[in-house]
């Protein structure tokens, strides 16, 4: 689902649609971004330490999408992200964890 939620706010960013909250982030710039980031992960810290489950879910969700804005907003494929992700654990399992 991450992938396809890259993708759909890839589109937005090529083809921007009028009222659209990703077009209004990317227009923005970094700055709007990274405060929406940063916003979004003390909620999820509020919510780890005072909330359901649920409420845990739906402020990372908010935190992934709002992450995956930045990668585009980069030009950073997700598959960068991927990689990393890939690269860290085969370290690991190798016995060179960092």
């Amino acid at each position: 689902m991450l992938e396809e939620l890259y993708r759909i706010i890839e589109e937005r960013k090529r083809n921007p649609v009028p009222g659209s909250y990703t077009a209004y982030l990317i227009e923005e710039g970094e700055d709007m971004i990274l405060k929406k980031i940063g916003e979004e992960a003390m909620e999820v810290i509020l919510a780890a330490k005072g909330q359901d489950n649920q409420r845990i879910i739906e402020e990372l969700s908010d935190l992934y999408y709002h992450t995956l804005v930045l990668l585009l907003s980069r030009d950073i494929p997700f598959s960068m992200v991927q990689k990393e992700l890939t690269n860290r654990h085969l370290n690991k399992i190798q016995g060179s964890d960092s």
